[in-house]
């Protein structure tokens, strides 16, 4: 099985000099856990909800902000983000992926093309879904 069979077609990217509070905006808007950042369509990195929540300051829209904490919203997506990303083509085995999850330590794959541009993206519970269809299957043809 491929990855294109399993990934998710739906990517949402940032450009690098996209500010914090856009990002921060996109993650609660959409309540997924990666961004990729593109330069000219290009991948160049990716930006966790981790990283934001370590990054931009928990008093920010609080009685207790300060303008430190504000400040943290006008960084920018190329100052926090993860560069070199480990990533996969469509065509890539599933096995590949679940072996690139398990040696580079990463949360989700971006899936790109010749170009380098974003495509797709899996993640591990895309990975642990398939397993479990995967898995049904077998079960429902022994009955």
């Amino acid at each position: 099985m491929t990855v294109k069979k399993i990934m998710s077609h739906t990517v949402v990217t940032v450009k690098m000099d996209d500010d914090l509070s856009q990002v921060r905006e996109l993650f609660e808007e959409q309540k997924f856990h990666h961004l990729l950042v593109t330069d000219n369509g290009r991948l160049v990195g990716i930006i966790s909800d981790r990283d934001i929540l370590k990054t931009v300051s928990p008093y920010v829209g609080t009685p207790a902000e300060t303008t430190h904490d504000t400040a943290t919203l006008n960084k920018r997506a190329h100052q926090i983000m993860s560069r070199n990303p480990v990533t996969v083509g469509p065509d890539s085995e599933l096995f590949d992926a679940v072996e690139l999850f398990n040696h580079k330590g990463v949360s989700c794959l971006p899936v790109v093309d010749d170009q380098f541009q974003p495509i797709g993206i899996v993640t591990w519970r895309d990975i642990l879904k398939t397993i479990e269809v995967i898995s049904r299957k077998k079960q429902q043809t022994r009955h």
